[in-house]
């Protein structure tokens, strides 16, 4: 046992194998070196990522604000249209009511209450004047004028009440067929003779 200790062991790694393990963990150190930059890179990528993204979600919501401002201002302009509209409609109809009073005036100087009531009087006379008039009339006709007219109306109404007799023979079971147009005389003929 005491070789144990006492001597040195010989490794069995060569300078060779040395050179390729250095080699080998400076290779994994560039590997995680590599890794860590690409993950810094990402991390970064996303941040751009996400500020380019806030920066056109910002650039939108402005624009949708600008949209709105511009649909407010067509709504008042149209608002305004409208007012301008009914103002002059309004103006129309004043203009109106002071051509209306002008001429109402003008109507009252020209007519006054007394000569409406004078008109009104001689239309009520004249109304009983014609009154008179058509009871004269209704009146003028005597107790003979009235049978006469009687009987002049039985005569009409029976005149029109005076029917052809019926035949009491049976009629025929068939009537033979007759064309109008056979029968007819042509028109020159007629007019020829």
């Amino acid at each position: 046992m005491g070789n144990l200790f006492g001597r040195k062991r010989r490794s069995r790694v060569t300078e060779q194998d040395r050179a390729v393990l250095q080699q080998r963990d400076k290779l994994r150190q560039y590997q995680k070196r590599l890794s860590l930059g690409l993950e810094r890179e990402r991390a970064l990528a996303r941040q751009l990522l996400r500020e380019k993204a806030m920066l056109l979600l910002k650039k939108k919501r402005y624009q949708e604000q600008l949209l709105d401002k511009t649909e407010n201002q067509i709504s008042n302009l149209e608002r305004m249209v409208q007012d301008i509209e009914f103002t002059q409609i309004e103006m129309k109809v004043i203009e109106g009511l002071k051509i209306g009073n002008e001429c109402l005036h003008k109507m009252h100087q020209v007519m006054s209450i007394e000569e409406v009531e004078r008109i009104i009087g001689e239309t009520q006379d004249a109304v009983e004047y014609q009154r008179q008039i058509d009871e004269l009339l209704a009146g003028s006709l005597t107790e003979e004028d009235e049978d006469a007219i009687l009987e002049e109306l039985n005569a009409i109404t029976q005149e029109q009440l005076e029917l052809p007799e019926v035949p009491s023979e049976p009629l025929p079971e068939k009537i033979p067929e007759v064309s109008p147009i056979k029968n007819r005389p042509k028109p020159e003929l007629v007019a020829a003779s």
